[in-house]
């Protein structure tokens, strides 16, 4: 099943172009339950296959990302709260995601919404603490084009060397999950660091 869905993406993806992973990514960035694993790596492929640029899939792909993180933001900010704990469950998230991400979002700040961008679980829902906390946009997509390209370009390795083999795709995006969860943790535990050093300075 997936084997074909891959297939049916590199085929779509090769005649919508760039516009399409601009669709593709905003669709997986918004609420509704989509997975980058299987938008960016045949993108990926089509660069080994030189029908498209490394450019054009990591910009396309931050681009539909931020699109859809600023969807799910404007959605917080005129909705609130209440309104997402009750009907998220409807769209795939919890109160308890919900919950999850602002004591992330809480306890990290600003740093959260880069973070939150390269963790599975949280990257899709980290926006709605962000817009709830009414976070300045200008910084809000700064951070989140900085996450999401950077877990754009390791999809896009993966299917430049993998090609449209469904299995080492999940495989690799699965190792390469786990690489970043350890990264973020250093980062987080060394920007709390920096944080209570600057405090004490001050």
């Amino acid at each position: 099943m997936l084997g074909t869905v891959l297939h049916w993406l590199v085929e779509t993806i090769g005649t919508m172009g760039y516009v399409g992973i601009i669709s593709l990514m905003f669709i997986e960035s918004s609420f509704i339950p989509f997975p980058s694993e299987v938008v960016i790596p045949p993108a990926g492929y089509l660069i080994y296959q030189s029908k498209m640029s490394w450019f054009g899939v990591i910009a396309s792909g931050t681009a539909g990302s931020v699109l859809g993180a600023l969807f799910n933001y404007l959605i917080a900010v005129k909705v609130g709260r209440p309104f997402l704990a009750r009907y998220g469950k409807y769209v795939g998230f919890s109160e308890k995601h919900l919950r999850k991400g602002e004591d992330f979002f809480r306890r990290h700040g600003h740093i959260s919404t880069f973070i939150g961008r390269l963790v599975i679980g949280i990257r899709q829902y980290i926006s709605f603490p962000a817009g709830l906390c009414r976070m300045n946009l200008l910084k809000f997509c700064f951070f989140t084009a900085f996450g999401a390209g950077i877990w754009v370009y390791i999809l896009a390795y993966i299917g430049y060397f993998v090609g449209d083999n469904e299995e080492r795709i999940m495989q690799m995006s699965r190792q390469w999950a786990v690489y970043l969860i350890i990264g973020c943790v250093v980062i987080v535990t060394g920007y709390i660091f920096w944080h209570r050093r600057k405090r004490k300075h001050d």
